[in-house]
């Protein structure tokens, strides 16, 4: 199951540079996981320092 992203995102992008597949990008207001791209490693709520990535 595939990542999200919740409103406690505060637009650092450390998860984005994290991805090993890029399936994060810039959204508005906050970051947006593709699910579809998204593999479930975990890489990007583990660098997360908001705790903003949750399994969705």
């Amino acid at each position: 199951m595939a990542y999200i992203i919740t409103d406690a995102c505060v637009s650092c992008g450390s998860c984005a540079e994290q991805c090993p597949v890029e399936a994060i990008s810039e959204g508005e207001g906050k970051y947006v996981i593709d699910a579809d791209v998204c593999v479930s490693c975990g890489s990007c709520a583990e660098q997360c320092p908001t705790e903003a990535i949750e399994e969705g």
